[in-house]
């Protein structure tokens, strides 16, 4: 019996290996339709060239005036940015630039995701904005949860006016085995998102908004990766808020608030 359920745990996490970026990434791989279906007419669809020769759509609404920030947003892990519209129009009303990056193997996109290959998509949206006159002191940088290891990457290499992390975490090893603690994750997964090591590599303000009942990724890993953070940065908890409802918390008026303090 015994014999019997090493060789089903080694197969197991043979299995797990294996097929871990389908377990890792849940992209919505059908269309999300014109930005005005969205409801987010102040947006047109765009196209990037990434460095490995994909050509990508985003959606980028720009800014009211010429000095107004433009955010560049990382969505989270499931669907494609048609779900995350709401959040885009809050801050395009305001008078916010808002360039919704969409990663591939999601919305229609080509390719498969991975870690490097959802940093080189970040990284074409960065030469795209340049190509529009953006400069980095008018860019603020905003990830949601697997988006945030995306956004932290992309503010270490591009230093933005400032970097904002919904629901974020230390690195994807620490969020699986907090789940999948009968696992070695740390030698079975290959896309990281080591976040903790780069975020004191970040010289712009951090904004982390995380919920205490967050059961997707655990609050204290945000609250790790808040304090490995430089100065200036600040820390919202949303008492009872969840994973991905931040913003019927007030959490899209958190950032809004934090962003205007100057």
């Amino acid at each position: 019996m015994v014999q019997v359920a090493v060789v089903a745990y080694v197969l197991v996490v043979a299995a797990v290996y294996l097929g871990q970026r389908r377990l890792q990434y849940e992209p919505a791989r059908s269309s999300p339709g014109t930005p005005e279906a969205a409801k987010l007419p102040q947006a047109r669809r765009v196209q990037v060239r990434t460095a490995d020769g994909l050509d990508l759509f985003a959606w980028y609404a720009p800014p009211a005036s010429p000095s107004r920030p433009v955010i560049l947003f990382f969505h989270g892990n499931s669907g494609h940015i048609g779900h995350r519209a709401f959040k885009a129009r809050r801050f395009v009303e305001e008078g916010y630039g808002f360039y919704m990056c969409e990663y591939r193997g999601y919305g229609g996109n080509p390719g498969s995701p991975s870690e490097e290959g959802l940093y080189a998509d970040g990284r074409a949206a960065l030469s795209w904005l340049a190509a529009e006159g953006l400069s980095p002191e008018r860019l603020v940088v905003y990830g949601q949860s697997i988006g945030t290891g995306v956004a932290t990457q992309i503010a270490v290499e591009a230093h933005p006016r400032a970097l904002v992390l919904e629901a974020p975490f230390t690195s994807i090893v620490d969020v699986a085995r907090d789940r999948f603690f009968w696992l070695p994750v740390g030698l079975l997964i290959e896309d990281r998102f080591d976040s903790i090591a780069k975020i004191g590599q970040v010289h712009a303000p951090v904004l982390v908004l995380h919920g205490d009942a967050d059961t997707v990724v655990p609050y204290r890993l945000g609250r790790e990766l808040f304090e490995a953070a430089a100065e200036p940065k600040k820390f919202v908890t949303f008492p009872g808020g969840g994973h991905s409802d931040l913003h019927r918390h007030g959490g899209i008026r958190a950032v809004l608030e934090w962003l205007a303090r100057d």
